[in-house]
C-alpha cells in the first residue's frame, strides 16, 4: 500500500509538473505574437513590452535577445538594440544573424570601424555572406577605403553580376577614386536593371 501511495504521488507531481511547462509554453508563444501584432502596427513600445514576461524569466537565452535587438532597433533605440544583440551573441557566439542585427545599429549611428570589424568577423565564418561583404563595403567606403571596397564589390560581382546593390557599391566606389567614366557606365548598367534606382539617377543628372 505504501509504493502505491507513493507511485500515485508521483504521477500527480508529474502531470501537475506537466501542467506548469504547458502554461509557460502557453505564456510564450502570446508573447510572441502579441509582439509580432504590435511589430506590424509600428508600436514597438508594446512590441517590447510584449516580451517582458519572457525576458524576465528567461534574460540570458537567444531568441529573445534577438528579438528585443530587433525592435530596440526599430523604435531607434540604439543602445538598447546593441545591449540585446551582444547578449545574444553571448548565447550563441557564433551567430551570423545576430552579428548582421547588430550591425543595423552600429551603421544607424555610423560607427563605421566597428562595422568593418564586425563584418570580417562574419567573413572568417561566411566568406561570401551577401550582407556580410555589402555591410562590409559600405563600412569601407564611408571610411573612405575606396580601393578596398572596390575590392569587395568585384569579388561579390562575380558572383551576383547584375546585383544593383554591388554594383551601386562599385560604382560610387570607382567615382571617390576618380574613375568618374567608369562608375558612369556603371550607373548607367544600374538603370537598365532598376530604372527608378535613386543613386544612379542622380550621379546620372550630375
Amino acid at each position: 500500500m505504501k509504493r502505491i501511495g507513493q507511485i500515485a504521488i508521483f504521477i500527480v507531481v508529474l502531470l501537475f509538473s506537466t501542467n506548469i511547462f504547458a502554461l509557460k509554453e502557453a505564456e510564450i508563444k502570446r508573447s510572441y505574437h502579441d509582439s509580432y501584432n504590435y511589430e506590424k502596427m509600428g508600436n514597438y513600445k508594446d512590441a517590447i513590452k510584449s516580451l517582458m514576461l519572457v525576458y524576465k524569466n528567461y534574460p540570458n537565452t537567444y531568441t529573445v535577445n534577438l528579438r528585443l535587438g530587433w525592435l530596440y532597433y526599430l523604435w531607434g533605440k540604439y543602445a538598447n538594440a546593441r545591449s540585446h544583440y551582444k547578449a545574444a551573441l553571448k548565447a550563441i557566439p557564433g551567430s551570423i544573424e545576430a552579428m548582421l542585427g547588430l550591425s543595423l545599429s552600429l551603421m544607424a549611428q555610423g560607427k563605421w570601424s566597428e562595422v568593418e570589424a564586425l563584418m570580417y568577423k562574419i567573413l572568417t565564418i561566411d566568406y561570401y555572406n551577401y550582407y556580410g561583404n555589402l555591410r562590409l563595403s559600405i563600412a569601407l567606403r564611408m571610411q573612405k577605403k575606396y580601393d578596398l571596397a572596390e575590392k569587395v564589390d568585384r569579388k561579390m560581382l562575380t558572383l551576383y553580376p547584375s546585383d544593383v546593390n554591388f554594383l551601386t557599391e562599385l560604382a560610387l566606389a570607382l567615382n571617390a577614386q576618380g574613375k568618374k567614366e567608369k562608375a558612369y557606365v556603371i550607373f548607367n548598367n544600374i538603370l537598365i536593371l532598376d530604372p527608378k534606382n535613386v543613386i544612379a539617377q542622380s550621379y546620372i543628372k550630375r
